[in-house]
Parts: structure tokens; sequence; C-alpha cells
């Protein structure tokens, strides 16, 4: 069956016959299937920043903006305007098509402009300040107009140089290794580490300007003959910028074996450059974030506070960071003692933990450390430099990801050297050993025995880190002086918060992307509705609290939430097998997202953000023979033996990259598309097979729940952005979708037998009822909305909408249906969105009653649950706060986009 561009969801006669007794329901249909007003869809979009202040001292945002079908074709040209009309340069490129060709989505990259923007069809304003970038020679050179830097092609160094103008203000950018060989279990004070660099094997620009460059570093560190630890670099630069971002990602492919204090233990992890130290002692600057926009200003050679004072405006000068007048024109006696004043050339600042860091300073090497001061969260900020320039950096997230650490190191000699430190060597080594030793569980019935008391699915030798990984982001200024108090609380601000620019809700949701009428902005016009979206703000504002509160932070934690609650010990279950880490369980992230898609909410994306990033690495195996596969949740994130399709689960990373172009998540998602080949090395069900099963190449099980939605969310993804394998991709959504709606029982069948040389689905000979209350509950209903929309497939929508139908339906109405019932089976109000949107396509609007009911008197959360928290102190907790004990992952998440998506689609017929 071919995809068509637009059509009518009701195109079956009998549904359309159907449906045609209710107004409500074809209000909705009929306005997708109607021809488009002119100019109504391809109407400008205002451009709005998530937080006030727009770009600010960032070097630019790139935003990701959705577009109906029909609307605009490959070859349209984009223009953006500021609030005074004025043109604002921009670089457009497409990120998505519909079906028929014409664009989904679209980037846009500014590099310039503050307040709201407007983003039309129409011609692009050039800058005036040009990106561009020449690969030939030894190096990639990029230039913004303002600063330029030379990339290495080979060898250790990544960055050769940054200059502004005839003025080199960096160079030898390279990222830096400590490993640890040996762990002390005991202090047994015989450490020892090894001290690898990073080493380039390609190098490739992805784009060339004029708005936007960007630059992929990709290799492995190294020493002798050993690499490993393979790393994964961006380099962003925009036209007009002094700064440049770097977006950097390791994978961990060390060996650490539990019960073993030998391994591959990282000590530290880092990025460094030389800076170039031109002016005098005294006209050498340091500058350290420290809370808030908080700054330690001081100078190599500091005449502040001496016993002979050498002028007030030459103080005040120093402290601003400007270069001061001759010292023949100072009071002499400090003049002609200068030399006896200590210059302090090595700075560190330490953030072991999420709630406090100290900095400390002194001479030089082989001489003792002064403390300098500390607090609570540091910024990641720091600048070293002086009056002819110096470099600004900073590594976002730098407190949420301890341990973390700024050097400055040799400020008073002719180079100073900084490190960006994502794992600070002053902390523990990193230690990713599986937490525990088994406890006897060698067999598949001992290990379900375990799975019975603490939840937890081991298995020996599954609890491995290997192939994880991790993303951090840096941003780096090349400064022609020592920047101005307000200019360096600026650039504080772009570390802590990187500006995005954001397309509205009305967009989001006018486009129909995302699975189509899912979504619609919050409405309290009612007092039902009033209540739900109380009780959806209650949510989050609890687990955004909880986050601070119970410190669900670190390099490898933060961005993910916990699981469920232990109401005798007051915390949540961090220590209890699969109720710990909640690995993107029943899809939090996907309510975390759509609540963004209809508020436009700026924490509730950041919040969705730090959960992407985390979900997406950690929790995904890059490297190995699980590549493609998730962990379920777990002690650690790595730790459960579950290695499965619904975590690695590409749908959860859509919205963020639509959203952003962000290109290390397009990565994630393509390396999904090849994911069905890990089929043949794993069986999800192999601990619970009774049947004789072998996979095979020609015949795997997979499930079309949880296996399928996984699959086919990494196929969707990959024809809509007409990525390397889109034409396969496409090919393994429709053949799968037909597979499926050719099953005796379809959807409800269960699982079938798949084959990966032709992509196709074997017809089952007779029928079966197999049903899974964890099917749909992981993405199915959001992608087969879309993918209804999509392809015109009556069969597969007729299968689907059968699912729906019986899910939530009487024994006795499945066992009519089916021949059988479904069995046991909960998540009642998660799966009332399923009746929601099969009464909206159907036209039924006993199955509207129904996802109404299901939503407030089944399972989950209802009108009568306490809807509150209570106050925690000493010394009932660790440290005081508050507790919904009544509130756990599974049912927020579920409840969140039943929530929303039945609001959206039965907004009006509420009860």
């Amino acid at each position: 069956m071919s995809p068509i561009p637009r059509r009518s969801i009701l195109k079956a006669a009998a549904v359309a016959g159907a449906a045609a007794q209710f107004s409500w329901a074809l209000g909705t249909k009929d306005a997708q299937a109607a021809p488009r007003a002119a100019g109504a869809d391809d109407a400008p979009v205002t451009l709005d920043w998530l937080e006030d202040g727009g770009l600010g001292a960032a070097p630019g945002s790139t935003v990701g903006v959705p577009w109906p079908k029909g609307v605009h074709q490959d070859n349209q040209k984009f223009s953006v305007t500021d609030s005074d009309g004025k043109a604002v340069p921009v670089q457009s490129w497409p990120i998505a098509y519909w079906p028929d060709g014409s664009l989904k989505w679209t980037a846009h990259a500014v590099s310039s402009g503050s307040g709201k923007l407007t983003l039309a069809a129409g011609e692009a304003a050039a800058p005036d300040k040009l990106v561009t970038v020449d690969q030939s020679g030894g190096t990639i050179t990029v230039s913004t107009g303002v600063i330029t830097a030379k990339i290495g092609k080979s060898g250790a160094t990544l960055i050769k140089s940054v200059t502004r103008g005839s003025t080199e203000i960096a160079k030898n950018g390279r990222l830096v290794l400590i490993r640890q060989p040996e762990i002390e279990d005991e202090d047994q004070g015989s450490v020892r580490t090894e001290r690898f660099e990073g080493a380039i094997s390609s190098v490739t620009v992805e784009q060339h300007g004029p708005v936007r460059a960007v630059v992929r570093i990709d290799g492995k560190h190294r020493k002798g003959n050993r690499s490993w630890l393979p790393f994964s670099i961006r380099l962003y630069f925009y036209a007009g910028a002094d700064s440049f971002r770097m977006v950097h990602t390791i994978t961990y492919d060390g060996t650490q074996e539990p019960g073993k204090a030998s391994g591959d233990f990282i000590r530290g992890l880092g990025v460094r450059f030389t800076v170039p130290m031109r002016d005098q002692a005294y006209d050498r600057h340091i500058r350290i974030g420290g809370e808030g926009t908080g700054l330690l200003r001081e100078a190599v050679k500091g005449i502040t506070g001496l016993r002979r004072d050498p002028g007030a405006a030459v103080q005040a000068a120093q402290y601003e960071g400007k270069k001061l007048p001759d010292p023949s024109t100072w009071d002499q006696r400090v003049t002609t003692r200068l030399q006896y004043i200590p210059e302090w050339g090595d700075y560190t600042l330490s953030q072991l933990s999420a709630d406090g860091f100290t900095l400390r300073k002194r001479t030089k090497k082989g001489h003792g450390w002064i403390g300098t001061g500390g607090g609570k969260r540091a910024s990641g900020f720091g600048y070293v430099g002086g009056a002819s320039g110096g470099l600004s950096f900073g590594l976002r997230d730098f407190w949420e990801k301890f341990p973390a650490q700024l050097d400055i190191r040799d400020a008073q000699t002719d180079e100073a050297e900084v490190t960006l430190w994502l794992w600070s060597p002053e902390a523990q080594p990193m230690d990713l050993r599986f937490y525990h030793d088994g406890m006897g569980q060698d067999t598949f019935a001992e290990q379900l025995e375990g799975l019975n008391i603490t939840y937890e699915d081991y298995e020996p030798e599954f609890g491995t880190p290997y192939g994880i990984a991790r993303t951090s982001e840096l941003l780096f200024w090349a400064n022609e002086s020592t920047p101005s108090a307000d200019k360096l609380a600026e650039q504080v601000e772009a570390v802590r918060v990187l500006p995005q620019l954001a397309a509205p809700p009305k967009q989001l949701i006018k486009a129909g992307v995302f699975g189509p009428s899912l979504y619609s902005e919050p409405d309290r016009s009612t007092p039902a509705k009033a209540k739900i979206e109380d009780h959806l703000d209650f949510l989050f504002t609890y687990y955004r609290d909880q986050v601070e509160q119970r410190r669900w932070y670190g390099f490898w934690d933060y961005g993910d939430i916990m699981h469920t609650y232990d109401s005798a010990r007051h915390v949540w279950r961090y220590d209890i097998g699969g109720y710990a880490w909640d690995n993107s369980e029943l899809s939090p992230d996907l309510w975390l997202w759509y609540a963004y898609l209809r508020s436009g909410r700026s924490d509730i994306f950041r919040f969705a953000e730090s959960m992407t990033r985390h979900t997406g690495e950690v929790d995904v195996y890059h490297l190995g023979k699980w590549a493609g596969l998730g962990t379920r949740h777990g002690v650690q994130h790595f730790a459960d033996s579950a290695k499965q399709q619904r975590i690695a689960n590409t749908t959860y990373r859509r919205f963020y990259y639509f959203l952003t172009a962000d290109e290390r998540v397009g990565d994630l998602m393509h390396a999904n598309v090849d994911s069905d080949e890990t089929f043949l090395v794993l069986d999800p069900l192999r601990k619970v097979r009774t049947d004789p099963y072998t996979p095979d190449r020609h015949a795997l099980s997979v499930g079309f729940g949880t296996d399928w939605s996984g699959l086919v969310s990494a196929w969707l993804t990959e024809w809509e952005r007409k990525g390397p394998k889109w034409e396969k991709a496409k090919a393994r959504v429709l053949s799968t979708m037909e597979g499926i709606a050719a099953q005796p029982n379809g959807f409800v069948q269960g699982s079938g037998l798949y084959d990966l040389d032709t992509g196709k689905f074997a017809v089952a000979d007779k029928p079966v009822v197999s049903v899974s209350h964890l099917s749909a509950v992981f993405g199915l209903n959001e992608l087969c909305a879309e993918l209804i929309d999509l392809v015109d497939m009556p069969k597969f929508n007729e299968a689907y909408f059968d699912y729906c139908r019986y899910f939530n339906a009487t024994k006795a109405e499945q066992k009519a249906r089916y021949g059988s019932d479904f069995g046991s089976l909960l998540l009642f109000q998660g799966h009332s969105r399923l009746d929601a949107y099969t009464a909206v396509q159907t036209g039924d609007e006993k199955l509207a009653k129904r996802a109404w009911d299901k939503f407030y008197n089944s399972d989950g959360y209802k009108e009568s649950s306490p809807w509150k928290t209570e106050k925690l102190s000493g010394p009932a907790t660790l440290v005081p706060g508050s507790e919904a004990a009544w509130v756990s992952t599974n049912d927020t998440a579920l409840y969140g986009l039943a929530a929303i998506e039945n609001l959206a689609l039965l907004g009006d017929k509420m009860p």
C-alpha cells in the first residue's frame, strides 16, 4: 500500500457510516479533510525564547518548526524578522518530510536577535559576517567573521588554534582522560593512574554556513598501543559570534567486573586548552563563577589590599579587568616593590556534590594551596586572560552532573592551561561495577524468584555498563579583552541556561505532528477541565521538586527520576531492584513532552530536555552485542537484565530532535534503524517462554506492542527525515503494518514471526489471544495515531481500533469477539486514551463515554486521591521537604498522558 499526503481518517465506508451519526466526531475529522483556506497554514510563525532575555552572550540558537501537510515544498525559502520588522539572518534546512514530499519540519538557525522573531516564507537575509569553512590543507578552518578556529584532521589536537583578528586566544584544544587501573575498596595507599589523550579518527563538516557551521570529530582516547573510550565531538559556530559551542559524547567501552578491584576506572575526564598570556602579571585576570552570576574577580598579581596603595583608580581598574596605566604613574612605593607581590598562577574549583563547591589557589606547582572560598552550586564558568584578550569557558549542568571541576594552571607564565573536567580527578574514581554478587541467582527459575521479591530481573554478566554513553555541553568565548562584569554575567547565564528559540503551541498543534489531535492547549473553561489541569500542574511540580529534595543529580543520574516510593522509610526505593531509577518505564518522557507541546512552558521543556539527554544515552547501549537495546528500570541504569526495544524507543527522542534539530539526538535515532537485528542476539522473553523457540533470522518472535513500537518509531523517523536508510525504513513501516493487520486477531495476536531480510511478519495459521497491559504504554497509541494519519491502510486501522475497543471492554465482550477473554489486566486509566482516540476515529459515542469512565473510575489516580503533599522533617527524613506517598511514576505517566489526550480528543464530552 502506498502512502498518500492527505487523507480523510474516515475513508473506510463502514467507519464513515458510524461516524456520521455524531457531529462532535465529524467536526474534528472534517476539519482535517477539508480543503485549506489559501494562506491559512503557511502564515508567519512567531518564535519566542523559552526564557526571557533572548540570545544574550550565546553564539546562536537553532529551532525546529513543524508545518501542516502540503503547505511547503522542499525548495521553500524562509526569512526571519524581529519585532521592529528588521531582517534577521537565518539559515534554514529541512529535517522531516510528509509522505507526499512536503515539508513536515524545518530547522532555522539565527545568530542574532532578541525578543520575538517572525518566521515566514521568503528570501533569507544574509549575515553581515558569514560563517565560512575551508577544508583545504591539514586543517579545517572555520571563521565566524569575528573569530577563526583551526580544527585538526588527525592526531591529538582537536582545535589547533582560536584567534580573534591577529591575536591567538587559545590553542591546542584536546581531550584528557585519566584511567585508574585499580580501585581501592580498602585504604591501601597504592593508587596509580595513567593518562590518555584523545586521538582523532575522522572529521566531518556537517554544515558550512552562512549562519551556522557544524564540524564533527570522532575518535578514541589513546596511550601507546591502547585506544579506548570512544568520543564524538561536535563544534558549532554561528555568524558574527565570538564564541562556539561543543557537544561532547563519550561511550564507555571499558571493563569493570563486579567483585574485582582491577579494571578501567575513569579518574578524570576533561577538555583542555592552552591560553597564551601576553600581558603583564598585574594585567592578567582570573574570573571563576560561583553561585548564580557570582564571580571571583582577581588578577594574577594583585595590587589591591596592599600595605601601600597604588591609587584608587588603579585598584578599581584592576578589579574591572581594564589595562592599568604605566606603573611609573602609580605610587612609587608600590611600583618599586612589584617583584615582591606573589603571582597566583593556579586555581581550582571542585564541585564534588550537588550541594557544595570549594575554590582554592596557589602560586605555582610545588607550593601550597590557599583556600579562596566556596559555596553551594557553582555556575561552571571561568575566564583566564588579560587586557589583550582571553578565553571564557563553561560547562553546562555543572553541579547537576557532579563531580565536575575547573582548573586554571600556570597563568603566571607565557601559557596558561585551562581544563574543564566533566569528571573531577579529585572525586572518587568512576565506579560502574554491578552492585551485588548475584545472591545465588544462577538459573532462570531463581532469577524469577528474585524478581518476585525485589522486582529486579537479574542475570549474570548482564549488569554491564559496556556501551552506555553520556553527552555534555560546553561553551567557549574568545574575548578581545577581559570582559566587563555585565558581559561576564551574560556569559555565565548562557552556560547555565542555553538560550532556545521555540515555536508556539498553536503551531505545534496546527501542524498535526506527534499524533494529530492528541494534545491541545490547557483549557480551564469548566470546573472539570480546570481540576484536571490543576492535577497535571501538581504532578509536574512534585517531580520537579523531588529532583531537588532527593538530589537526583550526578554525571550518570541527572535527568532520570525514580520509579516507586517507600512510604515506610519516607524515601523513593532507590536501592530496591526495579523500583529504583525509572528508565522511561511507561513513558514519563512522553508525558513531559506532550505537557510541553501543549503549554510551551520552559520549565517543562528543560525537565524533558535533561530526561532526553539521559534516557537516550545512559539507559541505552551504543556499542557491543546489545547496541540498540535499552535497560529496564533498576538500582543502576544498566543493571537489569531485561534489555529491550521499549527503553531504546526512538519515540522518546523525536521531540527534542525536531524541536531543536540536535544532531546528537539525530545520531541516536538513526542508530536504531537496524535494531531489529538485536532480536537475533537476545530473546526478550527467554526467561518465561514455555514453547520451544530458537531465534532464527527468518522467524524472529517480535511482539506487536513494546517490541514493534520501538522498531517502528525508528523506521518512521528515518523515513520522515529522509535518512541514509529511509527507503528500507519506509518499506519496513509499511510491511510490518500490513503484517499486523493480516494476523487472524490483529494486534490481539500479541506477536508474530519476523523475517529480518524481508522486513515482514509471517501470517499466523490460527488465531491467538495474547494481550499485555504493557503493550500500548510505551508510545504505541501515539505512534499508531501518526501512522494512521500518514498511511492509507484501512485494515491496519481496524486492527488497531479493535485492540483499543476491547482492552478496556468487559471479559464477556472480549470473549464474544475473540473467543477468549484477555485475562487479568491493569492500567485501565492509562488505556482510556486508547478509548478516546478510537471514539473520535470511529464516531463511537459509547466508547467516548467509556473513556471518561475508565479515566475517573478504574485504577490509577482518582479525584478522591489526596492531590497534595505532606511535609517531612527530621528525624523522619534525611533532609526536610515533602512527600506524596500515594504518587508513583507509572501512575503519573499514565494519568498525565490520558489526561492530556482525553482532554484534546473528548474535552467537550466530559461527564
